[in-house]
């Protein structure tokens, strides 16, 4: 009831401005900013009311946001023109693609108004020869993979949520999912983007060349920037040939060790035709079977950990027989203990279901502890067994559940409550919990986020962790590109006008 009130603007103006001044150091819009933007979008271009809420909530309800109105653009015309009223009346603003993020990037604190892409979602071109396609920052990863696949083409990014997610937003997350090993994260994919700057201005950055060596590579501010410098509008994306072959296996190991030596030996042995390998532990493969319908354990018998392996290759005929050679020598080898190959693209389609299903899975454990981490692809294995003897410690009966991208050293790690103990005691636990793996992160060099971004959940954590230097340079840049401070405040970098 308090939120609605407080979104209705049912509360006293006063009281809205104390609260908003304590949250971020701007006031809500005044009505002449609101009726502008009303005035450019139009009522097909302005959400409020109840319907703000979809915008307001991620699907994991961890940080609930507020605005006094969503913005909906045709264009980026009309991006610009809204960007440039909130300029001229100090308004601040949160871009949102599909609302898919999982540390709390995408939603308002209430004093911004909440800007969404999805009207944005024009497939601009495709260019088979030039293995380019450009589009809108509003369409979804699956439309966009689906247009290359039409002209024989392959866009490799692939994240759980791709039938939902955005491309502006995996941009400006620089998403990384379950492919990084062959073809990169997001980063690696965008040739160009266009942007509207926070001063209303549109940058048309929409090269689509491999080599410009004409200066600052402006683009990357932007992959990765979380919103905070500009509103991605459009991006070209790099397309590959569309592999001939697939082969997907699913086996069972002893130890992330051996995973790691499974890894070198399918890198070495396949001639660099591993896409994906994915490590998982029994533990979130149980929460699986237990969780999510119709799901089947692939292998006969238990293993303590498994990886989901899928080999691509541009000719057909000679990948299986390759795939079997290598595993019948790892097996000899002990790097593992039993395999599967799918016999079909549904087979390998459930081996897959499997893996995309496991946060999911989590869902109804109870208080849960995410940590998205990446350390070097060697240290794996050490690193999972110092950081679950750390969090043992300081939370005796805590079930750990691992799993992730292998290939490119990035496990999600994630702490479930105790079956003894209370929700709300355990996220009292929290802080030391996330101490104790964020000391271990460090220890091997690694990073507190690897793909999910910075948001308001790593916030603080990059401030204290990060060298000085670092977040100075941070800050310069936002403050050369972004001076009034309006583009998505509060996440990444804390206003520091807002410390007090």
């Amino acid at each position: 009831m308090l939120r609605r009130n407080f979104l209705d603007g049912e509360w006293p103006v006063v009281m809205m401005r104390h609260i908003m001044k304590n949250i971020l150091p701007f006031a809500p819009p005044s009505a002449a900013a609101l009726d502008a933007i009303r005035n450019v979008l139009g009522p097909k271009g302005v959400i409020e009311g109840a319907d703000r809420d979809p915008f307001l909530f991620e699907w994991r309800g961890r940080w609930p946001g507020a605005t006094p109105l969503v913005a909906a653009p045709a264009t980026v015309e009309e991006v610009a023109k809204v960007v440039s009223i909130c300029a001229d009346h100090n308004v601040a603003i949160t871009p949102q693609g599909g609302n898919t993020g999982l540390v709390g990037g995408q939603t308002p604190f209430g004093a911004e108004i909440l800007l969404t892409l999805k009207r944005l979602n024009k497939i601009r071109s495709v260019t088979p020869l030039d293995n380019t396609m450009t589009v809108d920052a509003g369409v979804t990863l699956a439309a966009a993979q689906e247009a290359a696949h039409g002209v024989g083409r392959l866009f490799p990014l692939s994240i759980g949520s791709e039938g939902t997610c955005q491309i502006g937003g995996v941009i400006s997350t620089n998403a990384g999912g379950v492919n990084v090993l062959r073809y990169g994260n997001m980063r690696d994919l965008v040739l160009g983007i266009e942007a509207v700057l926070p001063n209303g201005e549109i940058w048309n950055g929409l090269k689509r060349l491999r080599k410009d060596n004409t200066g600052y590579d402006l683009k990357q501010l932007f992959i990765g920037g979380e919103g905070t410098l500009g509103i991605v509008t459009g991006a070209a994306l790099k397309l590959f040939p569309l592999p001939r072959e697939k082969t997907t296996v699913f086996v069972g190991l002893k130890s992330p060790d051996a995973a790691v030596a499974l890894l070198s030996r399918a890198q070495a042995d396949s001639g660099g035709n591993v896409t994906s390998f994915e490590l998982m532990s029994r533990e979130i493969l149980s929460l699986v079977f237990k969780n999510i319908p119709d799901s089947r354990d692939p292998l006969s018998s238990v293993h303590p950990w498994y990886a989901l392996i899928e080999f691509s290759a541009g000719r057909e005929g000679e990948l299986r027989e390759m795939v079997e050679a290598l595993l019948g020598e790892a097996m000899e080898q002990g790097e593992l203990d039993d395999a599967v190959i799918a016999e079909s693209e549904a087979q390998a389609h459930a081996f897959w279901r499997l893996r995309h299903n496991m946060a999911a899975a989590m869902l109804p454990e109870g208080g849960q502890g995410k940590f998205d981490v990446s350390v070097p692809v060697a240290s794996v294995p050490a690193f999972l067994t110092d950081a679950n003897d750390a969090v043992s410690k300081i939370c005796p009966g805590v079930r750990i559940v691992a799993f992730g991208h292998m290939g490119d050293g990035n496990i999600h790690y994630d702490l479930l409550q105790p079956k003894e103990m209370t929700k709300e005691r355990f996220l009292e636990g929290q802080e030391a919990l996330e101490h104790a793996v964020y000391d271990m992160i460090d220890r091997y060099e690694g990073s507190i986020s690897a793909e999910h971004g910075v948001g308001r959940a790593r916030r603080d954590d990059i401030a204290r962790r990060k060298q000085p230097a670092e977040i100075a340079m941070m800050r310069a840049v936002k403050k050369a590109l972004d001076p009034q401070g309006i583009m998505n405040p509060g996440k990444m970098l804390w206003p520091e006008a807002a410390k007090a």
